[in-house]
């Protein structure tokens, strides 16, 4: 019998969730990178259509999202993220198994079912369900160990698939949900720990209003567009401005431990301060960033990537602790839901539009991200605290 851990085992908790966290991640988002390539070629097909498939993964997650978050603040994450292991190691498996594009294609909606309900998301709501108001510190927890998902997630699926092949490196991801994410879910507390009861809107303040809900939706979907954007093309981009390869790739490098860096600062000295102090500061770092590459070339390469990432790291914390404080634990995971769709699609659609802007305007492409890191910026400075 697997042990279930006490609210009061919150370093477990963050521990356990982080783990399992690191496993979505790794097995779905991170995975065309290393697997695109060889699944596309054995149909015969172009890249291009498994990156497609992707983004309709993503889509699919948007629509799904609101009602794991509902679910999670009626009766708690434990369930919602042992679904999620279920899911994708089904879709991993259909992948694994697919004789054709169309079962392809299946497997991949699949897997965008589990990416709405096993993501940060509702690993967010499950610790504001545990903790309630306290949860920004586990919520940077997770961030801090599931930021490493490339990490882990790139060299093993590459070793699977030059050991066995892409189709059994999706089934290893499959049983890896089954024999080691699933049982670390299994361990959380069951239910809404730490909430007795629902919490209403007058334990909470107010309703959000409608603007501010749309300004930090907005916010969401512009500073995740600008990630992926940046995740799908940063060296072609890096190299535009004129990095050699060698540059752009070590530049690349340095994002994750920038984003790592930057979530320790959170975790130490920036929760002293509001939530939407740390958000403004994060979400003006890409334009800066911006400025500075397209002003010095590719001799600012190290420092676009270090203050790029930095930016991103905090903003992924921001995405769970900034409606928190906001809005408070009423209805957090349903609203964190709702939020999340249009950051879904916009991630979606971020790889093609840079791409196609990059194609055609060379390095001055950083210009459109730069315009909408200022927009969401604006849009911040626009929110206020509770």
């Amino acid at each position: 019998m697997i042990p279930r851990l006490s609210p009061r085992h919150r370093g477990a908790i963050v521990a356990a969730l982080g783990s399992s966290l690191t496993v979505s991640w790794a097995s779905s988002y991170y995975i065309p990178a290393v697997l695109a390539v060889p699944m596309a070629a054995s149909f015969g097909l172009s890249p291009v259509w498994i990156f497609g498939a992707f983004s309709m993964a993503m889509v699919v997650s948007a629509t799904v999202g609101p009602w794991a978050g509902a679910r999670i603040d009626g009766s708690g994450g434990r369930g919602v993220l042992l679904l999620s292991n279920l899911v994708f190691a089904c879709g991993l498996g259909l992948l694994a198994a697919a004789p054709s594009p169309a079962v392809l294609f299946a497997g991949w909606a699949v897997i965008g079912l589990g990416m709405g309900i096993g993501l940060y998301e509702a690993g967010f709501a499950t610790l504001a369900g545990i903790y309630g108001k306290d949860a920004r510190g586990p919520i940077t927890g997770i961030t801090l160990i599931a930021g490493f998902a490339s990490t882990v997630g790139w060299p093993l699926s590459g070793l699977m698939l030059a050991t066995w092949g892409w189709r059994e490196a999706c089934l290893g991801w499959a049983l890896i949900h089954l024999c080691v994410a699933l049982p670390l879910n299994a361990c959380l507390p069951r239910g809404n720990a730490t909430l007795p009861a629902p919490a209403t809107a007058s334990q909470d303040g107010p309703p959000p209003s409608p603007v501010a809900l749309g300004l930090l939706a907005f916010v969401f979907a512009a500073t995740w567009f600008n990630s992926t954007a940046m995740a799908a093309h940063l060296p072609g981009l890096l190299q535009a401005a004129g990095a050699s390869t060698a540059v752009a790739i070590a530049a690349g490098a340095l994002i994750g431990p920038a984003q790592v860096a930057a979530r320790m600062l959170e975790f130490g000295l920036l929760r002293r301060f509001h939530p939407l102090v740390s958000t403004r500061i994060a979400a003006a770092a890409h334009p800066v960033a911006a400025v500075a590459l397209v002003g010095l070339g590719g001799p600012a390469a190290y420092a676009f990537a270090l203050l790029h990432g930095a930016g991103n790291g905090i903003l992924t914390i921001a995405k769970g602790t900034l409606p928190l404080a906001l809005f408070g634990a009423a209805g957090y995971g349903a609203r964190l839901g709702w939020l999340g769709a249009p950051a879904r699609i916009a991630q979606a659609a971020a790889p093609l539009a840079f791409g196609a802007a990059l194609t055609a305007w060379g390095v001055s492409a950083i210009w459109l991200t730069a315009g909408i890191g200022l927009a969401a910026t604006g849009a911040l400075l626009l929110l206020r605290k509770r």
